[in-house]
C-alpha cells in the first residue's frame, strides 16, 4: 500500500464508520508515513492502530480523558518506533477506556459484531479495529484481562506477553507490577509473524536469562482446566469444548487439571496489587478529582489498601508462580481455560446508568484473566465460536514464563485446524468494502 493509498484508507475507514452511527469511529487521530528506512523494511505497508495510550513526539496521549494529564513527549513510545522503523503504517490511535481502568469498554468502540454489545476494555478500539478490518494488528496493554477481554468480545487473537517482552517505555502506567503492552491480530500466525519481524523474540531470550526461566524442554503437552467449565455460561461452554476438541485432535500430550481455587486466589492478589497501584499513580491528580469525579473515586478506593498487603502480595509473587506451576501445569507446557465464564455482555448490562447494573458482571469478565498478570505468564485469547446470541467467545491458552512463541506456535496450529478466526463481522463490511480497489 502506497502513502497516498494509506491515507485514503484511513479516511474511507472514518467516513465508514460514521456512516454506522460512529460504530466504528476507532482512531483519534490519523497517523503519518513511515520514513525511507522503514519504507523497505519487513513490515512495509503493513496498517497497524495503536492504544491512545501511548507517547508521539509532540503528543501526549490522552489516554481516554478528555485532555492529556502530561505535557507533550519529545519522542514516540519504543513499541511504536519498533513497528515504525519496520515500515509498518499507523493508521490511527484506537479508543480506549479511560486510564485503561474500566473492563467492559463501554462509550468507547462500538463491537462490529453487533454494536450493541460491549467490545471488551481496557483496550477496545483496538480490538476492534482488527475486528473491523481498518488495521492488520494492533497494539494494546494488558494489565488485567484488557488485551484478552476484547479478543475474546470482538473475536479475534490476543496475545499478552511474558512481563518485559514487548517494551513499555513511553506507555502510560497504570499498574507497573501487572501492566504488559500486547497485540492483536486475526490469527496467531500474524502475531507470531509481527514479533519476529520487531524483534521481540530477541528481548524474550534476554529477559528469560535475567528471570532464570531457561533450559526446560517442551513436550508440547497441554493441561485442561476441566473445573472452570462448569462455572461458564452454557453456550459458552459448549463453545470452548469445542475448541478443547481441536486441540485434542492436535496430537499433543493432554491431562486434565483442576486451576480454579488458585486462579481465584492470584487473581484476588491481582485485583489487591491492581487497586493500590492505581491509586498512588492516579487517585489524587487534581485534574481527575475536577474532571472525572467518578474514576477518581474508583481510583482512590485503592488507598483502603496498605503498604504492608501491597508489599506482601509483591513479594509473594515468585511463590505463588512456582506452586501455580507445580500445581496447576504439572508436567504440561500449555494450560487452557476459558477466557471468560460469561457471554459477551450487551451494553445495558455493563452501563452504570441503567437501572438494575451489577458490577458483578465487571468482575466477571476478568475472573479467568488477571491471575497470569499476578504470575507474570504469558496467555493467549483465541476465537473457538459464538455463544447463544452470536457474539464471540474464545479459549484461553496460558504459557510457562517466556514461552511465548510455544504458546503463538500452539495458537497458530489450532487455527490452522479452525476457521473461527476467519469469520468477518457483518458490521465490518462497510470499512472492507471502503479499502476496496487500493493497491496492495
Amino acid at each position: 500500500m502506497t502513502p497516498g493509498d494509506r491515507d485514503v484508507a484511513a479516511d474511507r475507514c472514518r467516513e465508514a464508520g460514521g456512516a454506522l452511527g460512529e460504530a466504528f469511529q476507532l482512531f483519534a487521530e490519523t497517523g503519518t508515513a513511515g520514513d525511507a528506512a522503514g519504507a523497505a523494511g519487513p513490515l512495509a505497508g503493513l496498517p497497524y492502530a495503536a492504544k491512545d495510550m501511548f507517547d508521539l513526539a509532540g503528543r501526549a496521549p490522552l489516554c481516554g480523558l478528555a485532555a492529556p494529564l502530561s505535557p507533550p513527549p519529545s519522542k514516540a513510545a519504543e513499541i511504536l518506533s519498533l513497528f515504525d522503523d519496520a515500515g509498518a503504517i499507523r493508521v490511527g490511535l484506537a479508543r480506549m477506556s479511560k486510564l485503561a481502568f474500566e473492563p467492559s469498554g463501554i462509550g468507547t468502540a462500538r463491537n462490529p459484531w453487533n454494536p450493541e454489545f460491549a467490545t471488551g476494555g481496557s483496550s477496545s478500539g483496538s480490538g476492534a479495529a482488527v475486528a473491523c478490518g481498518a488495521a492488520f494488528v494492533a497494539i494494546g496493554s494488558d494489565t488485567a484481562g484488557s488485551v484478552r477481554i476484547p479478543a475474546s468480545c470482538c473475536g479475534v487473537t490476543g496475545w499478552k506477553p511474558s512481563p518485559a517482552l514487548v517494551p513499555d517505555d513511553g506507555a502510560m502506567v497504570l499498574s507497573p507490577s501487572l501492566d504488559t503492552i500486547g497485540l492483536f491480530a486475526r490469527g496467531a500466525a500474524d502475531i507470531l509473524m509481527v514479533a519476529d519481524a520487531t524483534g521481540l523474540f530477541d528481548r524474550a531470550n534476554a529477559a528469560a536469562e535475567t528471570a532464570g526461566d531457561v533450559g526446560r524442554k517442551t513436550n508440547g503437552s497441554i493441561a485442561i482446566a476441566e473445573d472452570l467449565l462448569p462455572r461458564c455460561d452454557p453456550s459458552v461452554r459448549s463453545a470452548c469444548e469445542d475448541g478443547i476438541a481441536v486441540l485434542k485432535r492436535l496430537g499433543r500430550p493432554s491431562i486434565t487439571c483442576r486451576a480454579g481455587p488458585a486462579i481465584d486466589d492470584n487473581g484476588a492478589a491481582a485485583l489487591r496489587v491492581l487497586g493500590a497501584e492505581c491509586a498512588r499513580a492516579f487517585g489524587e491528580i487534581p485534574a481527575l478529582s475536577r474532571d472525572e469525579p467518578d474514576l477518581a473515586r474508583r481510583l482512590s478506593a485503592g488507598l483502603a489498601i496498605d503498604d504492608d498487603t501491597l508489599r506482601r502480595d509483591l513479594d509473594g509473587r515468585p511463590e505463588a508462580r512456582a506452586a501455580f506451576i507445580d500445581g496447576v501445569f504439572g508436567g504440561a507446557d500449555v494450560l487452557v481455560t476459558p477466557a471468560m465464564a460469561i457471554r459477551t455482555p450487551s451494553l445495558a448490562e455493563v452501563d452504570p446508568s441503567v437501572p438494575g447494573f451489577s458490577g458483578r458482571t465487571l468482575y466477571a469478565l476478568s475472573a479467568f484473566l488477571r491471575f497470569a498478570n499476578y504470575l507474570g505468564l504469558p496467555a493467549l485469547a483465541l476465537p473457538t465460536g459464538f455463544d447463544d446470541r452470536g457474539m464471540p467467545v474464545a479459549l484461553q491458552l496460558v504459557g510457562r514464563p517466556y514461552a511465548d512463541r510455544t504458546l503463538l506456535e500452539l495458537g497458530t496450529a489450532f487455527q490452522a485446524a479452525s476457521n473461527w478466526h476467519g469469520r468477518v463481522p457483518p458490521h465490518a463490511r462497510p470499512i472492507l468494502e471502503a479499502t476496496e480497489g487500493l493497491s496492495r
